[in-house]
């Protein structure tokens, strides 16, 4: 008997956890996936065909070539990997989004000619950029590695000149951007994909909050006020970026409710991660579908939902694994990942009919995970 829909490969560059959850979301759509990842340990092994490999390898880049298309799982590719696919696969987000948006200074230049706001910024790229910097911005600021930081890696806050110069020695005189000090009321995201043909799909914007710079918690509610301005600002970075595939936008929200737009990732995002148990498409089929050039509906979830992270914990305070089990509402996803303090090794999701029930149950949640 012959497949009801024609069966697709979709290549990922990277085999982490983001590209698990890719994979897991593309087999039932009949979906088979390739990830070319050099640790032999990735977490997208259990579930994909692993290509054990640099990102620049050229056996692994043809396999992936054979592929109906590539997607990104994180932004720190070489884009020489892309350019070797490229005219060979499609590939989604293209090289040239990918160019700006594992640069911070060329990202918040993009966003605005896509007319985003961001918090003010100076380069800095020698000593001589040094001097004046800060006043330039505001007095305040933090200092970030133009490229590679992430979870709060590679970034330095900033309240006097002589602070400047001895940070940018401590993040190894390496391309930095210094940002102005944003004083907002809360961070909230929101991803967007388009189509090869230009359709759009949202997922819902969830209010996140962090911890030592990583993220700790994301809660989505129904018709939060600021989501329609989210999803205005993330059409026209979208649209101005030509983007195929999915992209996640960070916001700083100000206390008049305006939104400035802290990151952006070109890929599913950790704060997305509830939309696999609120009740619709997750953000991981919306990103395999966008890739892949298929129908696209909203990764909207259907209920108020949040998702807590587990990252490494010190040995006196492992995680109740059996409380997490058995509260209402709650499902655990772990990674495989081997145990090391401070690592995300994975998530629980937790979903209710109403706000109040999940806001309870989200406190219950928090005191079992450290």
């Amino acid at each position: 008997m012959s497949a009801p829909f024609p069966v697709a490969t979709l290549g990922i560059l990277g085999g982490g956890q983001l590209a698990q959850m890719l994979a897991l979301a593309a087999l039932p759509l009949g979906v088979r996936v390739v990830v070319l990842e050099p640790d032999p340990h990735a977490p997208a092994r259990v579930c994909a065909e692993h290509i054990q490999a640099p990102y620049t390898d050229a056996a692994g880049l043809e396999r992936l070539a054979q592929c109906d298309a590539v997607t990104l799982e994180f932004e720190n590719v070489p884009l020489a990997a892309l350019a070797q696919l490229e005219g060979r696969v499609p590939v989604r987000p293209a090289g040239s989004l990918l160019n700006f948006s594992k640069h911070r200074a060329r990202e918040k230049e993009a966003l605005h000619a896509a007319g985003a706001g961001t918090a003010s910024f100076v380069v800095i790229e020698t000593e001589a950029d040094l001097p004046g910097a800060l006043e330039r911005i505001g007095g305040r600021g933090v200092l970030k590695t133009a490229e590679l930081g992430y979870d709060g890696k590679g970034q330095v806050r900033i309240g006097a000149q002589a602070e400047l110069s001895v940070a940018w020695g401590e993040l190894g005189r390496v391309p930095c951007v210094l940002e102005g000090w944003v004083d907002f009321v809360r961070e909230v995201s929101l991803g967007v994909a388009r189509t090869v043909g230009g359709g759009l799909a949202f997922g819902g914007l969830t209010e996140n909050v962090h911890r030592d710079g990583i993220l700790r918690r994301s809660l989505y509610l129904p018709n939060d006020p600021a989501e329609v301005q989210a999803r205005a600002l993330a059409r026209q970075v979208a649209e101005g970026w030509n983007l195929e595939g999915l992209l996640t936008l960070e916001f700083f929200e100000l206390p008049g409710g305006e939104l400035l737009v802290n990151e952006v990732a070109p890929r599913v995002h950790n704060s997305g991660h509830l939309t696999q148990d609120g009740g619709g498409v997750s953000q991981f089929e919306a990103q395999v579908r966008a890739a892949l050039g298929w129908p696209l509906p909203d990764f909207t979830p259907k209920l108020p939902c949040a998702m807590v992270n587990i990252l490494g914990w010190p040995a006196d305070q492992e995680p109740d694994w059996q409380g997490i089990l058995k509260l209402e509402g709650a499902r655990l996803h772990l990674y495989g990942k081997a145990h090391k303090p401070g690592r995300k090794l994975g998530h629980v999701n937790l979903v209710a009919q109403d706000e109040a029930a999940l806001r309870a149950r989200l406190g219950e949640l928090e005191a079992l995970i450290p």
